[in-house]
């Protein structure tokens, strides 16, 4: 019987893995020249965890289990709450802001389609304690250039959620909850509903449905009519004039409503072309969460790429390798293994662990794409030289093994 991997998840062969841990390197490179510093967290976490976040709701996308002591434990389903565990925890201490990263896998137990799966890789940002308009400026310029690095013209679209709280505020919360949940998932009937079913003020609907529709380059102005002069318009107005600072376009888009409670502020989206209705490839915004589990009002702002989404589209290809294979006879192998013990200082070296014959050696070294052959046989062990292919030219020289060297990297030894 063939066993076959979980539904909802893949296996990942060399050349796919190269391409991914090439898009990875660059986000790395990114968020390291921004300041941000990696974390881990386990795996899987208190179920507690999540429900204290999401609600009672979410357990039915988890892939929770009770342990041998009893504890309701589940795998992660996404990396903002431990994150926010392991800083009450661990870090209230350090000096602030603490510009944070992370890139882990997760799951969640949901129909698979595409680009959503079981399991899947998250590429995330928090930047904890930190409530000023540059914060969330700085985290939206970060994920833009993310996104740049990884060829994708992203169309942003930004919000400010306290506007839409100030419209709601007579209301009481988890009528507020509600209504931006159905916002979140621009569920425009269940929201007509719900509005009837709760009386709310007819000034409060208008207010509401005039301001999540305005999108564009009036918007702001547009809200300001609608609404009068409040403060949160002026925030608003703040980080976009950072935005035009940091050279960054996008869509004002008053109809972005993250659905979870802990939301304050700038909310983001950022979508991709190439997906289909699954074009989302980057959320975020300013939340307040540490309270929730134990620590003090300390406000963040942070967002997550959608990595698997990303590879779909993903086209910058990595530079392949200066692959070497050596080519022995059967009276040459032993001298052949401190040569390739020096050359894997510098690049990948094959050698053979097959006793193939010479023949084989080479067609080996052509069907696995290496870019040279160095042959190693009786005369060249005998002059201490090296006969070095070039797979691609087919020009070949004798050469030293600090020629070779130099040949490989353009360094002497």
């Amino acid at each position: 019987m063939t066993i076959q991997r979980p539904r909802g998840t893949r296996d990942f062969l060399p050349q796919e893995m190269a391409r991914r841990r090439h898009l990875e390197n660059r986000l790395r490179q990114v968020v390291g020249r921004w300041g941000y510093q990696e974390v881990v967290t386990p795996t899987f976490e208190n179920l507690e965890l999540f429900t204290m976040k999401s609600g009672e709701g979410i357990v039915g996308e988890l892939y929770n289990f009770t342990d041998k002591g009893d504890r309701e434990m589940t795998l992660r389903p996404e990396l903002t709450a431990p994150v926010m565990r392991m800083f009450v925890n661990e870090m209230q201490a350090l000096p602030r802001p603490l510009k944070l990263f992370y890139f882990e896998n997760c799951f969640r137990y949901e129909r698979p389609q595409k680009g959503r799966f079981r399991e899947f890789w998250q590429f995330g940002v928090e930047l904890i304690g930190s409530e000023g308009r540059d914060a969330d400026a700085e985290v939206i310029a970060l994920a833009t250039a993310m996104l740049e690095v990884a060829g994708i013209q992203g169309d942003l679209h930004v919000g400010y959620l306290g506007i839409i709280r100030h419209v709601l505020s007579s209301l009481e919360v988890e009528q507020q909850g509600k209504i931006m949940r159905l916002v979140d998932k621009k569920d425009d009937k269940g929201l007509d509903d719900y509005l009837e079913e709760i009386n709310a003020p007819i000034d409060l609907r208008m207010k509401l449905l005039g301001l999540i529709s305005l999108t564009g380059g009036e918007a702001v102005s547009k809200a300001r009519n609608l609404l009068g002069p409040i403060p949160e318009i002026d925030a608003f107005q703040q980080i976009l004039t950072l935005l035009d600072a940091y050279g960054i376009d996008y869509t004002i888009d008053f109809g972005i409503a993250r659905g979870l409670d802990y939301y304050t502020g700038m909310v983001f989206e950022i979508y991709a072309e190439g997906l289909g209705a699954q074009k989302q490839v980057c959320g975020g915004g300013s939340y307040k969460l540490i309270q929730l589990f134990g620590g003090g009002d300390v406000p963040s702002t942070g967002f997550g790429l959608g990595f698997d989404r990303i590879m779909e589209i993903y086209k910058i290809e990595p530079v392949p390798q200066k692959t070497v294979v050596m080519i022995t006879t059967e009276s040459t192998r032993i001298n052949a293994i401190p040569v390739a013990c020096k050359l894997r200082e510098y690049v990948p070296v094959y050698l053979d662990i097959m006793s193939r014959n010479f023949k084989a050696q080479l067609s080996y070294a052509n069907n696995v794409g290496a870019r040279y052959a160095l042959i190693l046989g009786d005369r060249e062990v005998a002059q201490g030289l090296f006969t070095f292919k070039d797979m691609e030219s087919g020009v070949q020289e004798s050469l030293t093994l600090d020629e070779i060297i130099l040949k490989l990297t353009g360094e002497s030894n």
